[in-house]
C-alpha cells in the first residue's frame, strides 16, 4: 500500500508582531556596541590622556618606530 502524503497547511506570519528590517538590526548592534565600550572604559577608569609635553616629544621624533602612550596602551588593552 501507497502511504498518501496530506498537505500541510502554511504557516502565515503573525500580522500583529513587529519585523526586524535590516536597519534597525545594525542599528541596535551599533547601539549595544558602544554600550560595552563605554561599559568597559567605565571599568578601566577611563582613559588616559598624554600631557602636551610628552606629545611635544614624541612629535620632535619623526623617525622609525615610536613608542608612544598610544601604542603603550594598545599593548595593554591586549594583554590577555
Amino acid at each position: 500500500m501507497k502511504a498518501r502524503l496530506t498537505e500541510v497547511p502554511a504557516i502565515q506570519p503573525d500580522a500583529t508582531a513587529p519585523k526586524a528590517n535590516r536597519r534597525g538590526v545594525v542599528i541596535g548592534a551599533g547601539v549595544a556596541g558602544a554600550a560595552a565600550i563605554a561599559g568597559n572604559a567605565l571599568l578601566r577608569g577611563g582613559v588616559e590622556v598624554p600631557s602636551a609635553a610628552s606629545a611635544g616629544a614624541a612629535a620632535s621624533k619623526a623617525e622609525g618606530y615610536r613608542l608612544t602612550p598610544h601604542v603603550l596602551r594598545y599593548y595593554e588593552t591586549t594583554k590577555a
